[in-house]
Formats: structure tokens, sequence, C-alpha cells
């Protein structure tokens, strides 16, 4: 996921060079005298290129988003809460240091959240980043796994003994 202009920009680089790989691939006659090895070598870069065209184009979309209309970002999980959080401030095309002005701390700190995922963040701080945000939950729907519970206990005792 892109997160910033910095990164954008990165993967606008990444994105030509690898167009520019699958291009010279795709010309190179002594490769392609061995197919199966030309197909791996076109089919690694051309995953590269389709990946990061749709980064891009996520990213450039949150930009260009129409601030009259809320944005719906879908949060298939608790662990994507992050992604939905610096989504939304790309969106509200608000820049890390204006976040961090309306939360009353260092950019620095909004920084660190965000290239960490908001691990380094609590609870609470993660709320009063939804409200500064204006991230609101229309519906959640929580599962409760117990295999998963099980599993999860099996793999702990299996690391404790």
């Amino acid at each position: 996921m892109i997160k910033n202009d910095q990164q954008y920009q990165h993967s606008l680089d990444g994105l030509q060079r690898f167009e520019q790989s699958v291009a010279e691939l795709d010309t190179n006659e002594s490769l392609k005298a061995e197919p199966v090895r030309w197909q791996l070598h076109r089919d690694s870069y051309q995953s590269q290129v389709n990946e990061l065209k749709e980064e891009i184009s996520e990213y450039e979309r949150l930009l260009n988003y129409d601030k009259s209309q809320p944005i719906k970002i879908k949060v298939e999980s608790l662990n994507k809460l992050p992604d939905a959080l610096i989504k939304a401030r790309i969106a509200a095309q608000m820049s890390q240091n204006e976040l961090a002005y309306l939360l009353g701390i260092d950019q620095q700190r909004v920084k660190q959240y965000e290239d960490t995922d908001y691990q380094c963040a609590s609870f609470v701080e993660i709320l009063e980043i939804s409200t500064a945000l204006g991230v609101e939950f229309e519906t959640a729907v929580m599962q409760v796994d117990f295999e998963e519970i099980e599993a999860v206990k099996k793999s702990v005792a299996k690391w404790r003994n």
C-alpha cells in the first residue's frame, strides 16, 4: 500500500523499470530460446507491474476523491484497520503533519504510527485518530472462530514447551 507522495513517486519509478524489463524480455530472442525460463522471468516482472499499477491506481483514486461525498472504505478484518486509517487520511487530502496538529502531537509520531501500521499506537490513540479523520463504523460484525482459538492454544503450548 502506498502511504505517501514519496512512496507514490518510488512506485511510479519502479513501475517504469518493470515495464521496461518486460519490454526487453519480449524482444530478447536469446532468452526466448528457453521458453520456460523466459516465461518465468516475464511472469515475474509482469506480476510486479500489475501489483504496482493496482497500488498506484488506488492511491490516485484516494488523492482525487470528491470530498463532497463520504468515502466508504471496506475493512475486512481488524488487522486491516491501519490501512483504512491511512486511506482515510489520504482521501481527506490531509498530510501527516496536519493530522499531528489536529491530535496535538508531533508529526514524527504520526509517521511512526503509519510506518508501523499503528502497532505502536494504543487503542485510545487509534480512537482519537479515527475521530480526527471522521472515521465511523456503519456496521461491524465480528465472528468468533473457536477452531482458530484452539489452534492458537496448541501453538502457544508447543512454543512454551
